[in-house]
């Protein structure tokens, strides 16, 4: 599955790699990897085989579910198209309450004591994902875990997964495309280790300019 899932979004340039000209981050990281998982929903072959294995994963890891959440706003296709597919419910929650109505931050129905599963579209930091798990613990769900498209297995995001008691499974991850990339030739072989490089600490800059 992970390469499967590697292959599709390396195919559609929802991951794309440059290693020589680096994107830069709205935090102003240079990175040799730029990921748009909305690249999905327009490519229906792709779009099929992640919702079907996303849930494949419900199913297989948390079939006490009772509902899925989206995360605003990528996550909110594959949670309906997923729900559509398992027919269960699902909803989402908003980066902030609205400020207007009933100032809902969750949509959709959620009683307290629900079992939920966040489905998310990219993990890096995690800071979003865990924004969301905190306000559906603060509605009284109990969130048995995210599942999420692609992760970057950074530390950072590894580490606050850790202390929000959270666990997050992937589709695939940064180790798995880097190395399918290498096998396709979208990269050389010898750029997964300047990637790698970057993944492991993505504020130093030393990987810029290798092997060139």
């Amino acid at each position: 599955m992970e390469r499967l899932i590697a292959k599709d979004l390396l195919s559609i340039k929802a991951v794309f790699f440059s290693p020589d000209k680096p994107f830069t981050w709205a935090s102003g990281i240079k990175s040799p990897v730029y990921c748009d998982n909305r690249l999905i929903l327009t490519a229906p072959a792709v779009r099929n085989d992640v919702e079907s294995a996303l849930a494949e994963q419900v199913k297989k890891l948390y079939p006490e579910c009772d509902v899925l959440m989206g995360t605003s706003t990528a996550g909110i296709a594959h949670a309906a198209i997923v729900g559509h597919m398992l027919g269960m419910p699902m909803g989402y929650v908003r980066s902030g309450a609205k400020d207007h109505g009933r100032q809902n931050q969750i949509e959709g129905r959620l009683e307290p004591g629900q079992k939920v599963v966040v489905i998310e579209d990219l993990i890096s930091t995690a800071g979003s994902a865990i924004e969301v798990v905190n306000v559906l613990r603060e509605a009284g769900a109990e969130v048995l875990g995210i599942i999420s498209i692609f992760t970057y297995g950074m530390k950072k995001g590894l580490d606050r997964l850790a202390a929000a008691n959270v666990e997050n499974h992937s589709l695939t991850n940064f180790d798995v495309i880097a190395e399918v990339a290498a096998e396709e030739g979208y990269i050389k072989p010898e750029d997964i280790e300047r990637l790698i490089a970057f993944r492991n600490n993505p504020s130093d800059e030393s990987w810029i300019g290798g092997n060139k």
